[in-house]
């Protein structure tokens, strides 16, 4: 294997939280390197949301316009996986899918989630378009509509809230959810939201648009777009590589940081949705920004360090 120079950091994963790094460490004079897998969670939507000055713009577009603000201050990035990673006395050496390796003193972690879809035949076909789990990324394209909710667990009660603030015509398919307690009945009936028990079978659709939800006993219910609630899986191999743990949550798993970022492995940090499995892009690239500066600060604190002991040369 060809081992490159050291860098000062690796940052694995070039979305919104990586990019967002790489260009506030490139800023500070850091020689930093993005390792990107090319794979975004966000690659099926049509736009992206909440995004200041951006609202709407089509993922893959703002991951290319945060690339070129990273490359211009002097980052770089590969299209290459990370696939494998050690500590070493220097940092952490990083074996890329393609054969080589990169070495890095520090090492952000921006690898983002894995959405787990409920097993429904049309989910995943749809998933993106007619077929989505987050209100406030989406919700506004599908207000008005009929809106149904896949029920998967409690949670799925409060997903139908949210969603009912958008359209008046509301269906809750209690699927695989446990029975709704007497208060969340109460809610439904007040906010005229339709239940419908039994199980989805499939999603029926025509010309890639959804058409109907289609139940066991072939009871089909018009809808336009679905609410599900995946399992969000964070993508962290390589901090278990390095003898971290992941922390469970109701709703999946993730890396748990302390404050910017910091995880509980030395000179390791995350950001983004492999430690929030909720941060929506605004807030992947807020923690992305807040994390980088932390590296910084640590980076600053031990050339300071060094400085001192060079000058000092009997000095421990």
């Amino acid at each position: 294997m060809n081992t490159n120079l050291t860098h000062e950091v690796a940052i694995i994963g070039g979305g919104a939280a990586g990019l967002a790094a790489a260009v506030t460490l490139a800023r500070s004079l850091r020689s930093v390197v993005v390792l990107d897998a090319g794979d975004p969670r966000n690659a099926p939507a049509d736009g992206a949301h909440n995004v200041v000055g951006r609202e709407g713009l089509a993922p893959l577009d703002l991951l290319a316009a945060g690339r070129r603000e990273a490359q211009q201050y002097g980052a770089e990035i590969r299209d290459d996986p990370a696939v494998a990673t050690r500590r070493t006395e220097e940092g952490f050496d990083i074996e890329l899918a393609g054969g080589s390796t990169v070495s890095a003193c520090r090492l952000l972690l921006a690898t983002g989630l894995t959405d787990e879809l409920p097993d429904v035949p049309g989910v995943w076909e749809l998933w993106g378009k007619s077929v989505l789990h987050c209100p406030y990324c989406h919700g506004w394209e599908v207000r008005g509509q009929r809106i149904g909710i896949l029920g998967t667990s409690p949670l799925s009660i409060h997903q139908t809230l949210l969603f009912r603030q958008l359209s008046d015509d509301v269906t809750l398919f209690l699927h695989e959810m446990p029975e709704p307690d007497s208060e969340a009945w109460e809610q439904l009936a007040a906010l005229d939201v339709r239940v419908v028990s039994g199980r989805v079978e499939r999603l029926r659709s025509e010309d890639n648009v959804l058409r109907a939800a289609v139940l066991e006993d072939g009871h089909e219910f018009p809808v336009d777009a679905l609410a599900v609630a995946p399992r969000f899986m964070a993508r962290a191999e390589l901090y278990e590589q390095l003898g971290g743990t992941l922390t469970e949550h109701p709703l999946g798993r993730f890396i748990e940081t302390g404050q910017m970022g910091r995880t509980e492995l030395p000179g390791v940090w995350a950001a983004g949705n492999v430690s929030d499995l909720g941060a929506m892009i605004s807030v992947a690239t807020g923690a992305g920004a807040s994390a980088a500066a932390a590296i910084n600060a640590d980076l600053v604190a031990e050339d300071a360090g060094a400085a001192v002991r060079a000058l000092s040369p009997g000095a421990p």
